[in-house]
């Protein structure tokens, strides 16, 4: 019998970086908000997956607007979030009933592909957790005070979203005290004693944090031909 799956999407963003009066999350890419769009991709993974949407409360009045601007009448699970990713993740959690895989993911990564969630559900099946994660392109350097040297770029990751795991392992992980070194849901785990995954990302699978980020992201949907 499969695990049921879930995709929890944490969209707890301001715009501060991306100089937006609106959340990032809401801003319209190629006509569409970024949040449907990335809502959209699992959708496109499989039809009946089970959504969490976690949003602040003070965002609620600007999403149910936007669904009824777009049309958009999907059934999710809303859940207002916390004061912290941490409490917004968990919050999240909470309205999972039962055993089965959660993928959770960055609201504002609207380019995840179906491959890639495909690959952390299966992935996570096996091993409990599946991280998705790239290789550095760059040189990098460490730096103390006045001084910087160079370090092997082959033995680090850049972490990306979705990070799926089981849900009893990561439902318990989230009973941890919060920290604020807890940047993410595979420290969360790993703080708790479980192994972490890691499986081969996407370099178009990025985050939108700058005016940048848009442009770029405009591009890949397009040379994708995606329509919402």
């Amino acid at each position: 019998m499969n695990n049921p799956e879930y995709a929890l999407i944490v969209a707890g963003g301001k715009g501060t970086r991306i100089r937006s009066s609106i959340p990032k999350q809401f801003i319209e890419l190629n006509g569409t908000p970024v949040l449907i769009h990335t809502i959209r991709a699992f959708q496109r993974y499989a039809a009946d997956i089970r959504i969490i949407l976690v949003l602040p409360a003070d965002d609620l009045p600007l999403w149910e607007a936007i669904c009824k601007k777009f049309s958009f009448h999907d059934k999710i699970i809303l859940q207002t979030g916390g004061d912290s990713r941490f409490e917004s993740v968990r919050r999240g959690l909470e309205m999972i009933q039962g055993n089965g895989l959660v993928a959770i993911h960055d609201g504002v990564r609207p380019l995840v592909s179906e491959d890639i969630i495909g690959a952390s559900f299966r992935l996570a099946a096996v091993h409990g957790s599946a991280v998705a994660a790239v290789r550095l392109k760059e040189s990098i350097r460490i730096t103390d005070q006045d001084t910087t040297r160079a370090i092997d770029r082959s033995k680090f990751r850049l972490i990306q979203t979705p990070q799926t795991f089981d849900l009893g392992l990561i439902r318990a992980a989230y009973q941890t005290k919060e920290d604020p070194s807890l940047t993410d849901d595979a420290s969360v785990a790993e703080r708790s004693g479980h192994l972490i995954s890691l499986f081969e990302g996407s370099y178009e699978n990025i985050k939108i944090t700058t005016p940048e980020d848009l442009v770029v992201a405009s591009a890949l949907l397009k040379s994708r031909g995606i329509s919402v």
